[in-house]
């Protein structure tokens, strides 16, 4: 039989996978072979200039300032006065750490003041001080989305609808200048990832299942953050770049955060690495390590891909730098002490909250002889490379301090560009263009909520919490709407549950994911809204009405939403879109004629499902058959319609939810409420729905126990991530005994918390509580227990977890 040799090309290497097959033989798992990955020259970063000035500042430096170099904090768990004492090299916010002294959702101001203090000690002329400047790091992924008042642009997966290289550019440009005026010197991203399964929590953050796709954007990205290869700097309004998440974060076995990517080393590099060699020959500065693993072993401490692929074969000469707290994952590690990993190749430990140890213990480390001193070389080297390069050692900062740059509207308008151009059109039976001169209905709750339509990684962490106020200058989709409306004379009412009194021409209903980020994001179903299909029943009743409906769907991936396209005349996917909503009016409305003002551009970069069990769809694979096909979308100019679709989703609905555990007066499949017979159970009102919550009731003497619980769980990534059990109560009456809640075997004192107090209450406790007072985080079966001896009455409304530790209490 004839044995077909197919070869890929990924920037333009030939990989024949043939002989890919044939090297790895039976090798060990997890260890690449560079010699077969493309091979890419690092532009820009190493010049005779800077590394004499490198070679020079080196020769000054104790080991105990070289170490602090290769150790990174958060701002959450340092003091600017810790630099005396700790000379670290880097600092970041997390996702919801907020500035110094500030509360979260912090304007630009507060977020200069904490750069300028942190970088103000590290310059100090102390003796026996080498004065070496902090790089500031943030989560700059759409924007720089951390800091009230700032550009937020669309999500990646939007961005990748509109297949428009040069638009990245510009965005890349716009959150460098707005993170540079607030004093931060380092964004990151680009994520490169290629996500292949979209269950998976940040799918959102790829811009395509398709490594093509992927490619084409990364050098433009690079550029936009950091200029020309090696040319940009701070001074000039650029910052450093991230390419992450190195590697084969989106390839992980059933789309699980953290999880391993067990594929062949050719799918690794064909899929996984196709946009990494763009970024490094447009000389991004850092890459930083994924938290996954590939093959079994942790990408923290994989050397062969580390040092070996990244460094060696692909000429990177930047730094690397892990991911928040992932060091700690490796075998023989912990948080505070990981040899491994600097052995490894990573340049930089991200510590967040045990830096303090992890000097400590690498300074002892190095002594000992268990860390080479010339792998600590190497490794300051390449920071200090870096910073030199930026302009760091400069203290002129012209750009810290333009806080005019901030949302400025140039950096607008290049967001409502790209919110216009990355809109899909999925079905329009002709009701599209809106005419402007027509009445019409916006309704969903979503439809003037910001902060919906932003979604994850912004002002907090999972994106959850924010109001329209925290995005001054934004603008809501129903709000751009109702201009546009306005300005062709007609009118745009928002009713968020539908009602109206006078009959409208049409009704526009925006509906969504809630925001999430890694972890929260991880589905097990692509079913939208599996159970509670409150969306469906709105478009419903419009239809009933016989009022035409555009569905404006909101998400951070394609999902099963064959039932709402049925009842929708037109369906747009609109994906994250960010601050600037009225990018969406620009296209669905029309003139006062009904004729288009712009046509639609985008089309899918990831395929769409025809069931909720496709989780693995991807163009180029055996029986691929999604219901709209990688590439698709309509336009006005060559529209088509879509016939009735199957309503039948092909898994379980209730596989979806992993964790609401009762809301709206009930327990939500899979979990279920085994309630005590000792405990009387009622139904209540809520503080918004009638019947919304339960009543559970201890009589005197009575020593009982509820639960709500279902198949084991591994909450272990949450407990690491500080996720919190999220419980909105009410007392109505204190307990005479004391009470202990419970998730999975651990329970702690909860008496305080059920004192006596008026109304609705809600108190999130870390479940990192529970595993310190015995559960075993890996297979929890029972997500809340209580138990008394009463009497003791207790209302419960809402029971979930929720990743914002903002407010977070560990009862004693």
């Amino acid at each position: 039989m004839k044995r077909t040799v197919k070869r890929i090309v990924v920037s333009g290497v030939a990989l024949t996978l043939a002989s890919v097959a044939t090297a790895q033989g039976a090798a060990p798992r997890g260890l690449a072979h560079p010699d077969l990955w493309p091979a890419a020259k690092s532009q820009g970063l190493v010049d005779p200039k800077t590394e004499a000035f490198v070679t020079a500042l080196m020769a000054k430096m104790t080991l105990e300032e070289k170490v602090g170099q290769m150790v990174q904090a958060d701002i959450a768990s340092i003091r600017p006065a810790d630099l005396r004492d700790y000379p670290l090299g880097s600092i970041l916010a997390g996702g919801s750490s907020p500035p110094l002294d500030s509360p979260d959702r912090s304007p630009a101001p507060a977020w200069l003041a904490t750069a300028r203090a942190f970088n103000a000690v590290a310059s100090e002329a102390r003796p026996g001080h080498t004065t070496i400047p902090l790089i500031f790091g943030i989560d700059a992924v759409h924007g720089n989305s951390n800091i009230v008042g700032a550009t937020v642009f669309p999500h990646n997966i939007g961005l990748g609808a509109m297949r428009d290289p040069a638009l990245m550019t510009k965005i890349g440009r716009a959150t460098a200048e707005e993170t540079a005026a607030a004093g931060i010197d380092w964004a990151f991203g680009p994520t490169l990832t290629v996500p292949q399964d979209e269950r998976w929590g940040r799918a959102y953050e790829g811009y395509s299942e398709d490594p093509a796709i992927v490619a084409s954007y990364s050098a433009a990205m690079v550029k936009g953050l950091q200029g020309q290869p090696g040319k940009g700097t701070i001074q000039q309004g650029y910052v450093a770049a991230s390419a992450k998440h190195f590697l084969g974060d989106g390839g992980t076995i059933g789309g699980v955060d953290q999880g391993d990517a067990d594929i062949p080393e050719r799918t690794l590099i064909a899929i996984h690495n196709a946009g990494y060699p763009p970024a490094i020959d447009a000389g991004v500065m850092s890459v930083m390590a994924s938290f996954s693993t590939w093959q079994g072993i942790k990408m923290h401490g994989n050397k062969s891909l580390l040092t070996d692929v990244l460094k060696g074969r692909m000429g990177f000469d930047g730094f690397v730098v892990g991911d928040w707290n992932a060091h700690g994952q490796i075998p023989g590690c912990t948080t505070k002490d990981c040899p491994a990993t600097f052995n490894a190749g990573l340049d930089m430990a991200m510590a967040p909250d045990g830096w303090k140890e992890l000097f400590n213990n690498t300074v002892a480390e190095v002594k000992a002889g268990k860390i080479p001193m010339a792998r600590v070389d190497d490794a300051v080297r390449r920071i200090l490379r870096v910073k030199a390069k930026l302009g760091l050692f400069d203290p002129a900062r012209p750009y810290a301090g333009k806080l005019e740059m901030v949302g400025a509207a140039d950096h607008r308008a290049i967001a409502r560009q790209a919110v216009a151009q990355s809109l899909v059109l999925l079905k329009n039976n002709g009701v599209l263009p809106i005419k402007a001169s027509a009445n019409i209905l916006v309704a969903g709750a979503d439809a003037d909520d910001i902060g919906q339509q932003s979604g994850g990684w912004t002002l907090s962490w999972q994106g959850d919490g924010n109001t329209n106020a925290d995005f001054p200058g934004g603008t809501s989709i129903y709000a751009g709407i109702a201009a546009a409306m306005k300005a062709g004379g007609g009118r745009a009412t928002l009713s968020a549950d539908g009602s109206y009194q006078a009959k409208p021409d049409l009704a526009v209903v925006v509906f969504g994911e809630q925001p999430y980020a890694e972890m929260r994001g991880d589905i097990r179903t692509l079913e939208f809204e599996a159970g509670d299909k409150a969306s469906l029943a709105l478009l419903k009743k419009f239809k009933a009405a016989g009022i035409p409906v555009v569905s404006v769907f909101l998400s951070g991936r394609p999902l099963w939403v064959n039932p709402e396209l049925n009842a929708s005349d037109a369906f747009v996917a609109a994906w994250l879109p960010g601050s600037e909503g009225a990018g969406v009016a620009d296209v669905l409305v029309g003139d006062t004629a009904g004729k288009p003002r712009a046509d639609f551009r985008g089309t899918l970069s990831f395929s769409w499902p025809k069931t909720a069990g496709q989780f693995t769809l991807n163009k180029g694979e055996a029986n691929y058959d999604p219901l709209f096909a990688l590439g698709y979308g309509l336009t006005y100019a060559r529209g088509g319609k879509v016939a009735a679709l199957s309503e039948v989703s092909g898994v379980d609905p209730s596989l979806g939810n992993t964790s609401i555990f009762f809301a709206k007066g009930r327990v939500p499949a899979p979990f279920s409420f085994a309630t005590d017979s000792r405990v009387q159970r009622k139904p209540v009102d809520s503080a918004t729905l009638q019947e919304g919550a339960v009543q559970l009731d201890w009589a005197a003497g009575q020593d009982a126990t509820i639960r709500i619980g279902g198949n084991p769980m591994d909450l272990t990534r949450e407990v690491n991530a500080d996720v919190q059990l999220q419980i909105t109560y009410r007392v109505d009456k204190a307990p005479a005994t004391p009470v202990k809640l419970s998730v999975g075997t651990g329970a702690v004192d909860a008496s305080a918390l059920f004192a006596a107090g008026a109304g609705w209450r809600t108190v999130k406790i870390p479940l990192a509580c529970f595993k310190a007072h015995g559960a075993d985080m890996a297979a929890v079966t029972t997500a809340f227990g209580l138990s008394t001896t009463g009497p003791f009455t207790v209302s419960l409304s809402d029971l979930r977890l929720a990743a914002d530790p903002a407010g977070s209490v560990c009862p004693k």
